[in-house]
Protein backbone atom coordinates (compact mmCIF):
# COMPACT_ATOMS: atom_id res chain seq x y z
CA UNK A 1 0.00 0.00 0.00
CA UNK A 2 1.40 3.27 -1.13
CA UNK A 3 1.38 6.01 1.64
CA UNK A 4 -0.26 9.22 0.35
CA UNK A 5 1.79 12.33 0.53
CA UNK A 6 0.26 14.87 2.90
CA UNK A 7 0.77 18.39 1.50
CA UNK A 8 0.18 21.70 2.66
CA UNK A 9 0.23 25.54 1.16
CA UNK A 10 1.01 27.76 3.32
CA UNK A 11 -0.12 30.97 2.05
CA UNK A 12 0.40 34.87 2.35
CA UNK A 13 1.80 38.42 1.62
CA UNK A 14 4.79 37.99 3.86
CA UNK A 15 6.23 41.05 3.82
CA UNK A 16 7.86 40.36 5.78
CA UNK A 17 8.01 36.27 6.57
CA UNK A 18 8.30 36.66 10.30
CA UNK A 19 9.09 34.90 13.47
CA UNK A 20 5.77 33.97 13.73
CA UNK A 21 5.17 32.70 10.21
CA UNK A 22 8.13 30.57 10.59
CA UNK A 23 6.65 28.99 13.97
CA UNK A 24 4.02 27.97 11.83
CA UNK A 25 5.66 26.00 9.52
CA UNK A 26 7.88 24.78 11.63
CA UNK A 27 5.03 22.90 14.18
CA UNK A 28 3.34 22.54 10.46
CA UNK A 29 5.70 20.03 9.68
CA UNK A 30 4.53 18.01 12.58
CA UNK A 31 1.46 17.19 10.78
CA UNK A 32 2.55 17.15 7.12
CA UNK A 33 4.78 15.64 4.97
CA UNK A 34 5.60 18.95 2.84
CA UNK A 35 4.58 22.47 2.79
CA UNK A 36 4.36 25.16 0.37
CA UNK A 37 5.43 28.46 1.00
CA UNK A 38 3.17 30.97 -1.63
CA UNK A 39 3.72 34.12 -1.09
CA UNK A 40 0.82 35.38 -3.09
CA UNK A 41 1.29 38.26 -5.68
CA UNK A 42 -1.43 41.22 -5.96
CA UNK A 43 -0.34 44.12 -8.04
CA UNK A 44 -2.69 46.52 -6.51
CA UNK A 45 -1.15 45.67 -3.04
CA UNK A 46 1.60 47.67 -1.93
CA UNK A 47 4.51 45.53 -0.53
CA UNK A 48 7.85 46.85 0.95
CA UNK A 49 10.12 43.95 -0.12
CA UNK A 50 9.48 43.50 -4.09
CA UNK A 51 9.19 38.88 -4.68
CA UNK A 52 12.72 38.16 -5.21
CA UNK A 53 13.54 39.59 -1.40
CA UNK A 54 10.46 37.75 -0.09
CA UNK A 55 11.31 34.74 -1.94
CA UNK A 56 14.87 35.41 -0.40
CA UNK A 57 13.98 35.73 2.95
CA UNK A 58 11.97 32.67 3.43
CA UNK A 59 14.30 30.26 1.58
CA UNK A 60 17.12 31.66 3.87
CA UNK A 61 15.00 30.63 6.84
CA UNK A 62 14.14 27.43 5.85
CA UNK A 63 17.68 26.14 4.04
CA UNK A 64 18.53 23.12 5.36
CA UNK A 65 14.56 22.08 5.39
CA UNK A 66 14.23 19.84 2.52
CA UNK A 67 10.31 19.96 3.09
CA UNK A 68 9.73 22.91 2.74
CA UNK A 69 9.26 24.49 -0.80
CA UNK A 70 8.73 28.26 -1.54
CA UNK A 71 6.70 29.92 -4.32
CA UNK A 72 4.74 32.55 -5.93
CA UNK A 73 1.67 32.80 -7.36
CA UNK A 74 -0.73 34.88 -8.92
CA UNK A 75 -4.61 33.38 -8.83
CA UNK A 76 -6.71 31.96 -6.13
CA UNK A 77 -5.41 30.14 -3.26
CA UNK A 78 -7.23 27.02 -4.22
CA UNK A 79 -6.40 27.15 -7.33
CA UNK A 80 -2.62 27.30 -6.39
CA UNK A 81 -3.36 24.62 -3.96
CA UNK A 82 -4.82 22.32 -6.98
CA UNK A 83 -1.84 23.29 -9.00
CA UNK A 84 0.83 21.74 -6.43
CA UNK A 85 -1.82 18.94 -5.71
CA UNK A 86 -2.01 20.31 -1.68
CA UNK A 87 -4.90 19.03 0.41
CA UNK A 88 -4.85 21.46 3.12
CA UNK A 89 -4.26 25.30 3.37
CA UNK A 90 -2.04 26.02 6.70
CA UNK A 91 -3.26 29.34 8.33
CA UNK A 92 -2.09 30.62 11.23
CA UNK A 93 -4.19 32.16 13.79
CA UNK A 94 -2.94 35.04 16.24
CA UNK A 95 -6.01 37.07 17.46
CA UNK A 96 -9.44 36.29 18.04
CA UNK A 97 -10.13 39.12 15.68
CA UNK A 98 -8.17 36.86 12.75
CA UNK A 99 -11.06 33.88 13.87
CA UNK A 100 -14.26 34.88 11.62
CA UNK A 101 -11.89 35.95 8.78
CA UNK A 102 -10.26 32.72 8.74
CA UNK A 103 -13.26 30.97 9.27
CA UNK A 104 -15.32 32.00 6.75
CA UNK A 105 -12.37 31.96 3.74
CA UNK A 106 -11.43 28.37 5.00
CA UNK A 107 -15.47 27.17 4.43
CA UNK A 108 -15.44 28.91 1.17
CA UNK A 109 -12.27 27.37 0.33
CA UNK A 110 -13.56 23.57 1.52
CA UNK A 111 -17.06 24.27 -0.27
CA UNK A 112 -15.31 25.46 -3.69
CA UNK A 113 -12.89 23.24 -4.02
CA UNK A 114 -12.66 20.56 -0.80
CA UNK A 115 -9.53 21.37 0.58
CA UNK A 116 -9.31 22.08 4.30
CA UNK A 117 -7.80 24.19 5.82
CA UNK A 118 -5.78 23.80 9.01
CA UNK A 119 -5.35 26.44 11.57
CA UNK A 120 -2.33 26.75 14.10
CA UNK A 121 -2.41 29.44 17.09
CA UNK A 122 0.52 31.28 17.20
CA UNK A 123 2.59 30.60 19.95
CA UNK A 124 1.65 33.38 23.19
CA UNK A 125 5.80 34.70 22.61
CA UNK A 126 4.86 35.59 18.95
CA UNK A 127 1.46 36.97 19.13
CA UNK A 128 2.09 40.79 19.38
CA UNK A 129 4.00 40.20 16.01
CA UNK A 130 2.84 40.88 12.44
CA UNK A 131 4.71 41.83 9.33
CA UNK A 132 2.70 45.23 9.39
CA UNK A 133 4.49 46.07 12.85
CA UNK A 134 7.61 45.10 11.34
CA UNK A 135 7.11 47.08 8.11
CA UNK A 136 6.17 49.87 10.63
CA UNK A 137 9.57 49.88 12.44
CA UNK A 138 11.79 49.24 9.63
CA UNK A 139 10.21 52.17 8.15
CA UNK A 140 11.55 54.48 11.06
CA UNK A 141 15.32 52.44 11.06
CA UNK A 142 14.37 50.04 14.10
CA UNK A 143 16.18 46.50 14.38
CA UNK A 144 13.82 43.79 13.85
CA UNK A 145 15.97 41.03 13.97
CA UNK A 146 14.36 39.60 17.11
CA UNK A 147 11.08 39.63 14.84
CA UNK A 148 12.98 37.56 12.12
CA UNK A 149 13.19 33.51 11.42
CA UNK A 150 16.58 32.02 12.45
CA UNK A 151 19.47 32.57 9.95
CA UNK A 152 17.14 35.23 8.00
CA UNK A 153 18.95 39.09 7.15
CA UNK A 154 17.52 41.54 5.61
Amino acid sequence: MQKIMKRAIFPGTFDPFTIGHYSIVERGLALFDEIIIGIGVNQLKKTLFDEEKRLDIIRQAFINEPRVKVTTYNCLTIDFAKSVDAQFILRGLRTVSDFEYERTIGDTNRILSGIETVILFTESDYAHISSTVARDLISYGKDISAFLPPNVKL
